[in-house]
Formats: structure tokens, C-alpha cells, sequence
């Protein structure tokens, strides 16, 4: 999220602005990150209510500030139906892994017990499938015999903010 926030700010995304950034939890450190920053924030609790509920209440929030793009960063919740129909070819999702390879939670233990030679970073579009949307940009990240879960992820990590501003930025210039 800080990656995108900045991005804009420095021009590397021309014509953009962050319009709000909501989290589901009330302590998220990116909701006062983005407050220093100056961009408007908003809590949406989904306990108690079942997910299309939830998700509705975000889809009015983004219709309201005429959001043309939604950015997930580190959501880790499969969107209903009803919110990819409501934002359709306009959600991004980053993902630690070389899609469609290691889709899911843990792509870098799941890259490291394949012993694969090669990982690294995916900007997808959200559809209905787990990580399986279409593919935006994706960044090569070597794996290293000595790896752990903790050092290559910190790698992609670094790629990963590199690549999301890059993706966002192209798929906003087909856009307008």
C-alpha cells in the first residue's frame, strides 16, 4: 500500500490519486500510515455480518469516491462475486509467487520445499479463482541455496513494491 501511496506522490503513477484506503481491522499499521500521509481512511468491520454484507458496504464507500481501480494489499479473503462484479476488470491483487505456480498463503515455503530455482512476484487481476485472475506483470526473484521462508520473502518483498507501481500504473493508462 505504501509502495502505491508513494508512487503517485512521486509521479511514477501520472494522473492518480490514492482515494481512500479501508482495512477490516480497526489497528491495521496501514491505516496510520496512510493518515500521515494524508489520505483518507476508513475502518469497515465485518464481524457479525456475512461477507456479501460487508463487501456491499465497502462497494458504496469506493462508488462514492468514484474509485476506478481497486489495489489489495494483503487482503487475504477471496472478494464475493458481488464485489467483483461491482468493480469487473478493475481489481489488482499482488502475490508472492510466480502465478499460476503457488497460488494461496505460503508461496515462498511452497516455492522453497518445490526447490525451485526461481520465484518471485505476481500482479494479477482479481476474478472468482483463488490467485488465478489474469496475469498483469510478474518479477523473477532467484531462489538461493541458503534461502529461508523469512530471507526470500524479504527479497520478492522488494520486488514487489517495484512491480505493484509499475502494473498499477499500465493498467490505469489503458484505462483513460
Amino acid at each position: 500500500m505504501l509502495a502505491l501511496c508513494d508512487a503517485v506522490v512521486a509521479g511514477t503513477i501520472p494522473n492518480a490519486e490514492v482515494a481512500i484506503v479501508i482495512s477490516d481491522k480497526a489497528g491495521a499499521r496501514g491505516l496510520e500510515l496512510a493518515k500521515e500521509r494524508g489520505i483518507e481512511t476508513r475502518v469497515v468491520e465485518r464481524h457479525g455480518r456475512n461477507r456479501e454484507e460487508h463487501e456491499r458496504e465497502i462497494i458504496s464507500i469506493l462508488r462514492e469516491r468514484e474509485v476506478d481501480l481497486v489495489c489489495l494489499a494483503g487482503y487475504m479473503r477471496l472478494l464475493s462475486p458481488c464485489f467483483i462484479e461491482a468493480f469487473k476488470h478493475r481489481i489488482l491483487n499482488i502475490h508472492p509467487g510466480l502465478l499460476p505456480a503457488f497460488p494461496g498463503l505460503d508461496a515462498q515455503r511452497q516455492a522453497l520445499e518445490h526447490g525451485v530455482k526461481v520465484s518471485g512476484c505476481t500482479v494479477h487481476f482479481v476474478d472468482e479463482t483463488l490467485d488465478g485472475g489474469p496475469i498483469v506483470a510478474q518479477r523473477a526473484v532467484p531462489v538461493l541455496e541458503d534461502d529461508t521462508v523469512e530471507t526470500l520473502s524479504a527479497r520478492i518483498l522488494k520486488e514487489e513494491h517495484k512491480l505493484y507501481p509499475e502494473a498499477v500504473a499500465l493498467v490505469l493508462g489503458k484505462l483513460q
